[in-house]
């Protein structure tokens, strides 16, 4: 097992959900006149997601720190890699095809950080 490879597609994954959080009101403002519920709804789920990618990546990085040959890390690693695939594949047929450039380096970001998670575990 490559920990070093594993550590940096968790770290990968908490830096892009912290990412995610600063510009959560920026992005909300580029939406122009909308209610405030759709308001508070997009706010939500932007915070969710850099929430859930900094919990994927911390996860990752724990089971690693404890035991990361154990069977419970190695299912960690596949689940949590199968996850982000998931959001690269959600992110290419969506954010992808929007002009601002973050958007459409989440897909490339998720399949690296899952890459480097399964490579690392396998290694």
């Amino acid at each position: 097992m490559n920990q070093i490879v594993v550590y940096a597609g968790a770290g990968l994954t908490v830096m892009w959900g912290i990412a995610h959080l600063f510009p959560t009101q920026s992005v909300v403002k580029g939406f122009g006149e909308i209610s405030v519920d759709n308001r508070r709804i997009i706010t939500m789920e932007w915070i969710v997601e850099g929430v859930a990618l900094i919990l994927l990546g911390v996860i990752v990085a724990a089971v690693t720190a404890i035991d990361p040959a154990s069977p419970v890390s190695r299912a960690v690693y596949v689940l949590v890699a199968l996850g982000l695939l998931a959001l690269a594949v959600v992110s290419l047929f969506t954010g992808f095809k929007v002009r601002f450039l973050p958007f459409r380096l989440c897909p490339l970001i998720f399949t690296l950080s899952a890459l480097l998670i399964l490579g690392g575990s396998l290694s």
